[in-house]
């Protein structure tokens, strides 16, 4: 089971927000609003997608990663090195 299923509708809720956030940058842009009023837009948006990221890390690591740990050792390193490249893949964009 994954281990945000305990969360799932908070991400749900979030990510429908952010989605209504990314509409609104097409407005934006279509209405040829003012450059920076869009771009601090896109950090908001920026801002509130990293969050998910973090949050859907803290709960894989809390979870899967744990589980994978407590059962067998190389499977728990495995899962370590898999969280670790997300993390770096997450800070990179």
């Amino acid at each position: 089971m994954p281990g945000y299923s305990l969360d799932r509708d908070d991400y749900l809720q979030r990510l429908a927000r952010i989605e209504g956030q990314v509409r609104g940058l097409a407005r934006m842009i279509d209405e040829e609003r003012y450059c920076i009023d869009v771009l601090t837009q896109i950090s908001s948006v920026t801002s509130a997608l990293r969050g998910v990221g973090l949050g859907l890390h803290d709960q894989h690591l809390r979870t899967c990663v744990l589980d994978a740990a407590t059962a067998d050792e190389d499977q728990g390193d495995a899962k370590i090195a898999e969280a670790i490249n997300t993390i770096e893949r997450l800070l990179r964009s």
